[in-house]
C-alpha cells in the first residue's frame, strides 16, 4: 500500500493551524478598524464614490523586513501627507510565481540560502505585515498559495491574483471568498483574448462557489462563499506588448461595462507594461495620470514597483551578498524617484479640482 502514495514526496512537515499564527501576532482593535476602512475606502475609489487616486506601490517582493519596514516608515509619512487626492496601498508581496524555477518568496525561502522554511516564512510575514498595519499604512499582496490567506488576510486591504493564475479556477474561488477587494490581471498574452481572461476571473470570483479549504483550526472544511463585491480588472501588459495607451483602456471599460461591472480599473506601471524595463515605469505612470487628468475617471490608480534603491541585484552568495534595499526579483524604481512622481500626482490632480471649482 504505500507505494500506491507519496512516491515523488521527500518529506511531509507539519506547520501550526493559523489560529497559532494569529494568536502569536493578534490584531489590536485600532489595527482592524483601520484595515476596514481602508478596504471600504478601496471599494468605493473602484466605484466611483470617492475620485482620489489608488497608487499600489512597493517592492517588487520583500526579502529583508528591515529595508521593507523603512520604505513602509518613507511611505507611511507620504501617505499621510497626500491623502486628499492619493490612497497610497503598500506593495507587501511575500509569494512570487517563477515562469520556471527560482526564489519563491519570503514564505518558502525566508533566509535566502536555499532551505525551505514555510513555518518560519509565515510567521516573519506576518509579524512584517502587523508592523506596516501598525504605521498606518494599507497593505497589498498577491494571492498566490491557496491556503496563506488563513494566515494572513486579516492584515490585507487588497489583494492582486497575478497573470499567470487568472485563469485558475481555484484562485478565482479563492477571490470569491477573500475579505478585501480584489484585482484580476490579464493574461500574460496581453491581447484582447487576455484581458478578457481577467474580466471572465472577476464574473467567476463575484459569485457564490464552494470549495474545499482549512479553517483557522488548520482542519479541512467546506467553504461556501458569498461573491466577492469588490473585483476590479488590472492592465500589465503582455508578451505582444503593452496595454496602458488610452484605446486599450477604453476598450477594456467597454468590455467591463458590458460584463456589468463598474467601468474602473487599474493599470500596472510595470512587467509588460514598461517593457520589463523598471526605468520606463515613470513614462508609464505620467501617461496614464494624462489620461485620468484628460477626464478618463475609468482610470482609478496604478500600481508602480519601487523600493529605497533602484534596480535589482542577483541573489547568488546569499544575503550577505546583498545591497541594501535593491530588489532581488523585478527592477524596481528608487525611492526619491517614487516621491517625486507620487507628488507630482498630486499636485496635478489638485490644480484640476481647483480649476474645476472656479
Amino acid at each position: 500500500m504505500e507505494m500506491l502514495r507519496d512516491q515523488n514526496i521527500e518529506m511531509l512537515v507539519e506547520i501550526d493551524p493559523p489560529e497559532a499564527y494569529l494568536s502569536e501576532f493578534p490584531v489590536v482593535p485600532k489595527v482592524a478598524e483601520n484595515i476596514m476602512k481602508f478596504r471600504r475606502t478601496i471599494r468605493n475609489i473602484l466605484s466611483g464614490l470617492d475620485q482620489r487616486l489608488l497608487v499600489i506601490v512597493g517592492p517588487c517582493s520583500i526579502h529583508d523586513e528591515k529595508a521593507g519596514l523603512e520604505y513602509a516608515q518613507h511611505l507611511a509619512n507620504l501617505a499621510q501627507e497626500l491623502q486628499e487626492h492619493l490612497l497610497i496601498v503598500m506593495r507587501v508581496y511575500f509569494a512570487k510565481p517563477r515562469t520556471t524555477v527560482g526564489w519563491k518568496g519570503l514564505i518558502n525561502e525566508p533566509n535566502l540560502d536555499g532551505i525551505m522554511n514555510v513555518a518560519e516564512g509565515l510567521r516573519r510575514a506576518r509579524q512584517f505585515l502587523l508592523e506596516v498595519a501598525e504605521l498606518g499604512l494599507p497593505a497589498a499582496t498577491e494571492w498566490l498559495d491557496l491556503i496563506d490567506p488563513q494566515y494572513l488576510a486579516d492584515l490585507v486591504s487588497w489583494g492582486a491574483i497575478g497573470a499567470r493564475t487568472t485563469e485558475s479556477q481555484t484562485h478565482r474561488e479563492l477571490a470569491s471568498g477573500l475579505s478585501m477587494p480584489v484585482g484580476f490581471k490579464n493574461g500574460t498574452g496581453g491581447t484582447r483574448y487576455s484581458i478578457q481572461i481577467a474580466v471572465n476571473g472577476m464574473i467567476a470570483a463575484s459569485k457564490p462557489h464552494v470549495f474545499k479549504s482549512t479553517n483557522t483550526a488548520g482542519k479541512v472544511v467546506e467553504a461556501h462563499t458569498k461573491g466577492n463585491p469588490g473585483v476590479h480588472a488590472i492592465l500589465r501588459g503582455g508578451e505582444r506588448g503593452s496595454n496602458y495607451d488610452s484605446d486599450s483602456v477604453l476598450a477594456t471599460l467597454a468590455m467591463l461595462k458590458k460584463a456589468n461591472f463598474p467601468p474602473r480599473l487599474l493599470i500596472d506601471c510595470s512587467h509588460d507594461n514598461s517593457g520589463k524595463d523598471y526605468s520606463r515605469q515613470s513614462e508609464v505612470f505620467r501617461n496614464v495620470l494624462e489620461q485620468r487628468l484628460g477626464g478618463n475617471e475609468g482610470v482609478s490608480g496604478m500600481m508602480l514597483e519601487s523600493h529605497l534603491f533602484e534596480g535589482k541585484q542577483p541573489l547568488n552568495g546569499g544575503s550577505a551578498s546583498l545591497r541594501y534595499g535593491v530588489s532581488i526579483t523585478d527592477g524596481c524604481i528608487g525611492w526619491e524617484e517614487t516621491e517625486e512622481l507620487l507628488r507630482e500626482a498630486h499636485r496635478r490632480l489638485a490644480q484640476k479640482i481647483a480649476m474645476l471649482s472656479v
